[in-house]
């Protein structure tokens, strides 16, 4: 197992992420196939457990609880989220954190994150009613956290500002970064910011919830004749090996022989060669279906409506790149005036714009997609029942 120094801590570099636990016939978690994952795990060295109050409708962390009882704590580490960005309305923070605590059957946090930072949610965790940061830090002076960070789903702008925001607060952040949104979303932008303000990068969807791990049969015949021998995963996985601030690779397994392949790829640390690597970023481009925007805002300079037109088409490119809850999130952010449907159509933008974007039909689309699409207040129904449940919340 490679492994990494993280604050004085051995921290194994593949780390076991608790999301996408399988499930038996009767739709609960299949404990038995859990318990088997983290055997397999720990025996090759893995020392790291990621979970969060809302992952599989609150039952991730009893779960995890429920596989590593039977192993000493001091030999891992657990990570938990604050799940500001789900909560039904402002709650006692303290006992809502005292909850995880008891499901994880642990007396502190080794890690603990504010749960999916976007242009939407910083107004909760920011919002003086719901005193969320407060909050988490004075359970970090009690010790029942040691090491704070923050896992991250918005633009690049609103990472830079938040970090300048709150310098010395953070030890690492955890974005999505895989060598498909090393462009298509910014991964590589958001890996400079966090490596210059001198946090470490812990990563999430690797694999890119398995969409790299399992290939279109043209590209995976491909890699196959760089490496007979290697999975398509294993490929994702080592390109983030060659990032030197990747302190942390989430990978959400749910069979044992996933956790077998991941570990024969974290056995030791195998550099791309050129060719892998181009190979990699060659079928990356193939996969993306987006606008090629430069955001260099010569569209914003006359809109009528006074759009952020670049933020809005990344919006779109996030649609487009399967990442719709992401870009739903990020547009609930906007006041409404500011929102893709207060385009005008006045073809202005389109006409100054370098790359010859049709921005209008774009907006267009951008706005149906955004009205039809998922939206977070759906997706999170559940998880705020969840919470009034465990406060005994009406």
């Amino acid at each position: 197992m490679i492994y990494n120094d993280f604050k004085g801590l051995k921290l194994s570099r593949l780390g076991f992420g608790c999301m996408r636990f399988a499930k038996d016939e009767t739709g609960a978690i299949d404990q038995g196939c859990v318990n088997a994952m983290f055997d397999a795990a720990i025996a090759g060295g893995v020392n790291y457990f990621d979970t969060a109050y809302p992952y599989l409708d609150g039952k991730s962390e009893l779960a995890m609880a429920e596989a590593l009882k039977k192993y000493p704590r001091d030999s891992y580490f657990v990570a938990d989220k604050f799940p500001g960005h789900s909560l039904p309305g402002p709650v006692d923070n303290s006992a809502l954190f005292e909850v995880s605590m008891r499901k994880c059957g642990v007396d502190y946090f080794d890690f603990y994150l504010l749960h999916n930072i976007t242009e939407w949610s910083i107004k909760v965790y920011e919002g003086e009613a719901y005193h969320i940061i407060p909050d988490v830090l004075k359970k970090k002076e009690e010790g029942k956290i040691r090491h704070l960070g923050f896992s991250f789903h918005g633009g690049v702008k609103l990472l830079e500002e938040f970090l300048n925001k709150y310098e010395g607060l953070f030890e690492f952040v955890q974005i999505q970064c895989n060598y498909l949104d090393w462009t298509l979303q910014d991964a590589k932008a958001k890996y400079d910011i966090i490596t210059r303000h001198g946090l470490g990068v812990w990563v999430m969807e690797p694999c890119r919830g398995g969409k790299l791990a399992k290939l279109r049969e043209a590209d995976s015949a491909r890699l196959r004749t760089l490496d007979p021998q290697a999975s398509d995963a294993s490929f994702a996985f080592r390109f983030l090996q060659d990032l030197p601030n990747v302190k942390m690779i989430l990978s959400g397994m749910n069979e044992v022989a996933q956790v077998e392949d991941n570990l024969r790829t974290f056995a030791s640390h195998r550099p791309l060669s050129e060719a892998e690597r181009s190979a990699l970023l060659d079928i990356a481009e193939g996969m993306k279906n987006s606008v090629p925007c430069t955001a260099c805002r010569y569209c914003c300079a006359g809109c009528p409506a006074g759009l952020d037109i670049p933020f809005l088409i990344e919006c779109y490119n996030w649609y487009k790149g399967d990442s719709a809850l992401t870009a739903s999130t990020r547009l609930d952010g906007l006041d409404e005036n500011r929102r893709p449907a207060a385009c005008v159509g006045c073809g202005q933008c389109a006409h100054v714009c370098p790359q010859s974007i049709d921005v209008p039909g774009v907006m267009a689309e951008l706005a149906k997609l955004y009205a039809e699409g998922p939206k977070w207040a759906d997706m999170s129904r559940s998880r705020q029942d969840s919470i009034r449940r465990d406060l005994n919340m009406k």
